[in-house]
């Protein structure tokens, strides 16, 4: 295998291994342990009212993807979140490239 893929194949995996993973951290144990995001926790001590309906301009609201359940959910929107890095810094790349060629 040749290209990006070839060259960075055990990152990729380890990455794809990580995202498969993360719902034990980011789903089931953080429901274990009452976890809530610092910010939410600051917002709620300073009585600030909560515009998440308002504002919800991603159909990714916390990691979940409607239709899905919340830990395959939480895979999805890793992996969508990996691709736009990934696509992305291939595009910058490419763009450099050009860039390093032309001048």
């Amino acid at each position: 295998m040749t290209g990006f893929l070839g060259r960075h194949r055990r990152a990729l995996i380890i990455t794809v291994l990580l995202v498969l993973v993360s719902p034990v951290f980011g789903v089931v144990l953080a429901e274990m342990v009452g976890y809530h995001e610092p910010l939410d926790v600051a917002a709620e001590k300073l009585g600030l009212p909560d515009k998440t309906s308002e504002l919800n301009w991603t159909p990714f609201l916390d990691y979940t993807v409607p239709g899905l359940p919340e830990t395959l959910g939480y895979i999805v929107a890793g992996l969508l979140g990996i691709a736009v890095i990934l696509g992305l810094g291939a595009l910058l790349h490419r763009l450099a490239a050009r860039r390093g060629r032309e001048g």
